[in-house]
């Protein structure tokens, strides 16, 4: 099954989203119609948060990225109840999207390196080091399930010339090839 992609706008955007046990009902057909929503949507991750769920799961299929980027090759995850323990290394702009946000990219500046604890579908712990596009995927999909956005990272100014934009987006007035619902779309009759 896949969900509608929540817009920019939905509050469920902002939520710091809640701890996943094992025993979630249909955990493992969620984490296939995630993966089955991102891939369609063209993503290469997707948080709960943006299919309506303020649940701490994150899906990520990073290899679309891996003509340019070695270590996207092969890079297909499920994180349960992630945290990052660690960003470090350079900071490095890279021009990024989101499923929440159609049609916007954005330069945005992250660390090239991050360590990372999560809970694979088995609930086993696991605590990884990764860098590059990857650990920038991972930086991205955690923030959502923090309540924080791409936009968040932004300098004050860039964030208030792109006002129209949001708000163009959280109406509706913007064009997808993914079901998405917006905020206030329905509000508008």
């Amino acid at each position: 099954m896949m969900y509608p992609i929540m817009a920019f706008g939905h509050g469920v955007l902002r939520k710091k989203a809640l701890e996943v046990n094992s025993d979630y009902p249909d955990l493992s057909n969620l984490i296939g119609d995630m993966f089955e929503t991102m891939i369609a949507a063209h993503g290469v991750g997707l948080a709960a948060p943006q299919i309506n769920l303020p649940i701490r799961l994150v899906v990520i299929d990073a290899t679309p990225f891996e003509e340019e980027y070695p270590e996207a090759k092969n890079f297909k995850k499920v994180l349960i109840n992630p945290t990052i323990l660690e960003e470090s290394g350079e900071l490095w702009v890279f021009n990024e999207g989101c499923l929440s946000f159609p049609g916007l990219h954005e330069d945005v500046s992250r660390a090239s390196n991050v360590l990372v604890r999560y809970q694979d579908e088995n609930f086993q712990w696991h605590e990884e080091a990764h860098h590059g596009v990857v650990a920038r995927v991972i930086q991205h999909e955690l923030d959502h399930l923090d309540g924080k956005m791409f936009i968040d990272r932004l300098n004050p100014l860039r964030k208030t010339l792109l006002k129209r934009r949001l708000d163009a987006i959280s109406k509706g007035d913007v064009q997808t090839e993914y079901r998405i619902l917006y905020p206030l779309k329905s509000k508008r009759k």
